[in-house]
């Protein structure tokens, strides 16, 4: 049986993460593993250096009441994640998802991603974590690395789950959108939506066309209903605009084709579209 690794904390996004998960589940057959991850805001760290600052005696008496807080600190949290674990279980088993697991692990999250992605086919995780700042539009900080580092497809959950009758696919041409092709042909994820492929171009560019055109066609021998538009513009403000005012469900896109430090230097379309975007995206590295 397949398997779908869900990602949760204590966000508002968590709960969107189970409906995502149990929408993909069933459509690809697959199993759910709920993971949540306590990383280093969650344990003991390394205990303050007080010489010098204080006498030997109280310095003795405060470190072992930060021993105790910290081992008290831990074990709520512990406490907390297999509550919230729980919780997300009977979210998806009442929602039909029969084969649901519970995973609570310690240290990095992409550790743990590490260790357990090559038994999944899908991830999903949310937009936002609990430290992310809403105000400012600020994504997960985990977001970007899980992205970067899954050789698997993600699904970004946004922040309320509705159902998906379409998805718009983000063309550029490139290696990431076309293995997101060959996934969307293979799996059952998308089986039976509405398909857009749309390409930020000049319309004469025949270049483009063809390759625009040869992907159509792939999809549409493999039974979708789908229509191909390339459209002048940035990529961003193109596919953001079509996103809003077509009411797609769903962007498929290529993640992160360039380094951290070319992203940083001139930005990252795919931080833009996941950022602006209302509705879930899948990634494909």
């Amino acid at each position: 049986m397949t398997r779908l690794i869900a990602l949760i904390d204590g966000s508002a996004y968590a709960q969107s993460v189970c409906d995502h998960a149990g929408w993909a589940a069933p459509r690809i057959g697959a199993s759910v593993e709920l993971m949540h991850v306590l990383g280093r805001r969650d344990v003991p760290g390394a205990p303050a250096d007080f010489s010098g600052s204080i006498g030997v005696d109280a310095r003795d008496a405060l470190l072992s009441e930060l021993a105790d807080l910290d081992e008290q600190r831990a074990k709520l949290a512990q406490r907390r994640g297999r509550l919230m674990l729980e919780d997300a279980k009977l979210r998806l088993t009442s929602a039909g998802v029969t084969e649901v697991a519970t995973r609570l692990r310690h240290g990095d999250l992409l550790d743990a991603v590490h260790e357990f992605e090559t038994q999944a086919d899908l991830i999903v995780i949310g937009k936002r974590g609990e430290a992310a700042d809403f105000a400012k539009m600020h994504l997960g900080s985990n977001l970007e690395r899980v992205v970067r580092a899954c050789r698997k497809p993600v699904l970004v959950a946004s922040r309320a789950f509705k159902p998906i009758e379409s998805f718009l696919i983000a063309f550029d041409g490139g290696p990431s959108v076309m293995r997101a092709i060959d996934h969307i042909v293979a799996s059952g994820l998308l089986k039976g939506l509405e398909c857009r492929l749309l390409m930020a171009a000049e319309k004469g560019d025949e270049t483009a066309r063809k390759r625009l055109d040869a992907a159509a066609a792939r999809l549409g021998d493999a039974g979708f209903a789908v229509r191909a538009e390339m459209r002048p513009g940035q990529p961003d403000t193109v596919i953001a605009g079509a996103v809003e005012s077509e009411a797609f469900g769903l962007l498929v896109m290529g993640a992160y084709g360039h380094s951290r430090i070319r992203s940083l230097i001139i930005g990252s379309t795919t931080t833009e579209m996941v950022r602006s975007c209302l509705v879930p995206v899948l990634l494909y590295r």
